[in-house]
């Protein structure tokens, strides 16, 4: 099954251990798994423990009979603005160039731009012996400060990055000065790179099909303090299987949270409706995995029966093993980055009649004057605004579809910009821009064709790999419509499964996008081609924009989460080093 690190859609059928998951009525109610997410902050998808230091230099010298006796604070910056205090370093006295001792450690979440604010103090002599988690900053000489994003720091290949500390002077025009550097360097955390590697097999599985035997998949999900159930693995689907062996599983030491967390393993049988049925469950943590390896034996399943008012465990002959646990330490996603590795953003954006005329209201595409953003425009920041600073040109290939520009056919892949020669624009801004200039530039037709626009971005990705580029490419597709090429683009998506490309498939508007579920392989089966080819590896993630909750981090933020694992799947089947 490859790297499952963050197969979340997939284990959404887990949630709650029901006997059966019905995925009609799971579309109308909230995401359980991202609501959980959203409440628990337990699960990010690839994430890591990132160790911050930090150094200054030519800092502002306040004492009048010695040098500044410095002190560091770093904050975390909220959506809403307020800062989160994360640390405070020790006082380092009588330096203006001072090494501070204390780190701070962030954990680091790819699918999030996290705004970091480090203010430097003067601390008076009459405070040096003071915890500093006593002191009240106001009362100390503030010497400058500084902000950046987590993702420019480990974007640096050396994972180092130097900034200007400024203050506002009070006195005279209101203006910005120097007062020296700080300089940040990030480590990451050698447990994050520790992964568990398992074989995992169930014996006497009960049989739920009337004529065959059960389609069995596995799905695990930690176990968060609070006590709610978040999947972060699902394995492929076995057919007609009773005595079923899953291909080797992959769970992050840091992603489960320790050796001793908690971990449900539920065990379904697959159906296309979406109803797939319970077989049995277990709980055990990777210890307790590792340990039913060690002596060979095997863990007995069991079922939630309800006895009158009272909920027991009904226990099953159906065992679960564990045929292999093994750990290792691979290359993480950051190490990568530190490589000299690039994610660059794509984007295309549905032009189809069915969005209604962009100059009314009630259409999808409507640019409100008030300057609140459509559901195209809030998909392009909240997906472009984290990727941007993963790509160190921020030049993003932009294109429309199913659209008749001025004086031709309707065109299936154009050229955002209006440019016939090439298709990138510059940063998130040029994106708006050349969108909101194409709405007045092109009349909306249709129908609603993904595979001109998948070949071209593959054939970009496939001229990068041609040149040795250390490159990964995403493709937004934002659309309102079901497609009418289904079978094409399945094609176009198997051809891309073998390239470094991920595709994130955005629905906006109330079409029924059931047909969209159907590209996402966590949804079932892997993609299959007019030839009988199948997808080398799921690169697809859809999402309905409507799906969208209330909370700091939106459902599109939460598929961003897999990418990083999706770029481990290709890199370490392709045997990719990060450094060479």
């Amino acid at each position: 099954m490859g790297n499952c690190c963050s197969d979340v859609a997939g284990g959404q059928s887990a949630v709650g251990g029901t006997t059966s998951y019905n995925a009609t009525s799971a579309a109308n109610a909230s995401n359980e798994a991202i609501d959980a997410f959203l409440k628990s902050r337990g699960y990010n998808g690839l994430f890591s423990q990132i160790e911050l230091s930090l150094s200054a230099a030519n800092l502002r010298d306040r004492d009048v009979l010695s040098k500044s006796d410095p002190i560091a604070v770093i904050y975390l910056k909220e959506r809403d603005g307020t800062l989160q205090e994360l640390v405070r370093t020790e006082v380092v006295l009588n330096s203006l160039s001072p090494k501070w001792i204390r780190k701070c450690t962030v954990t680091y979440q790819f699918e999030m731009v996290q705004n970091l604010v480090f203010h430097i103090y003067d601390v008076d002599t009459s405070f040096h012996n003071i915890d500093t988690k006593a002191l009240k900053l106001e009362e100390q000489q503030f010497l400058g400060e500084a902000s950046c994003t987590l993702s420019e720091i480990v974007t640096k290949s050396n994972r180092t990055l130097t900034l200007d500390l400024a203050r506002e002077e009070v006195s005279g025009p209101a203006h910005v000065r120097k007062f020296g550097q700080l300089m940040i360097y990030a480590e990451e955390s050698v447990a994050s790179k520790t992964t568990a590697e398992l074989t995992l097999r169930c014996s006497d599985l009960e049989s739920k099909d009337l004529f065959s035997k059960s389609d069995p998949f596995l799905v695990i999900s930690k176990i968060t303090e609070s006590g709610i159930s978040v999947p972060i693995c699902k394995t492929e689907v076995l057919k007609n299987d009773h005595n079923p062996t899953w291909k080797q599983t992959f769970l992050s030491i840091q992603q489960v949270g320790s050796k001793d967390s908690p971990l449900t393993i539920e065990c379904f049988n697959f159906n296309s409706n979406g109803k797939h049925d319970l077989l049995g469950k277990t709980q055990k943590s990777l210890a307790g995995l590792e340990k039913l390896h060690s002596v060979g034996s095997g863990e007995n399943l069991f079922i939630p029966v309800s006895v009158g008012q009272n909920h027991q465990n009904k226990a099953l002959k159906s065992q679960l093993f564990v045929d292999k646990y093994t750990e290792n330490i691979k290359h993480t996603f950051l190490d990568y980055l530190a490589g000299g590795y690039e994610l660059n953003f794509m984007t295309a954006i549905d032009f189809t009649a069915s969005n209604g005329n962009p100059r009314l209201p009630d259409s999808l595409h409507y640019i409100d004057p008030s300057g609140r953003p459509n559901a195209y425009q809030k998909a392009i920041m909240e997906v472009g605004g984290v990727l941007q600073f993963y790509d160190s040109d921020k030049k993003f290939p932009a294109w429309g579809f199913g659209a008749r520009p001025i004086d031709g056919p309707v065109s299936h892949c154009f050229n955002l910009n209006g440019s016939s020669n090439y298709c990138e624009v510059e940063g998130i801004n040029g994106i708006m821009m050349a969108y909101a200039n194409a709405l007045f530039n092109v009349s909306l037709a249709g129908p609603t064709l993904f595979g001109h626009v998948v070949t071209t971005a593959a054939q970009i990705a496939s001229g990068s790999v041609a040149r040795n580029e250390r490159k990964y490419f995403i493709l937004l597709i934002i659309t309102d419509g079901v497609i009418t090429d289904l079978q094409e683009t399945k094609d176009a998506f198997v051809m891309a499964s073998d390239l470094p490309l991920s595709i994130l498939i955005v629905g906006v508007g109330g079409a029924d996008f059931k047909e969209m579920e159907i590209l996402d392989a966590d949804k079932g089966e892997r993609l299959e081609s007019t030839t009988g080819r199948v997808a080398s590896r799921d690169i697809v993630q859809f999402v309905p924009f409507r799906d969208v909750q209330s909370g700091e981090i939106s459902v599109v933020q939460s598929l961003l989460a897999e990418l990083p694992s999706q770029f481990l799947t290709y890199m370490r089947a392709r045997g990719i080093s990060p450094y060479t």
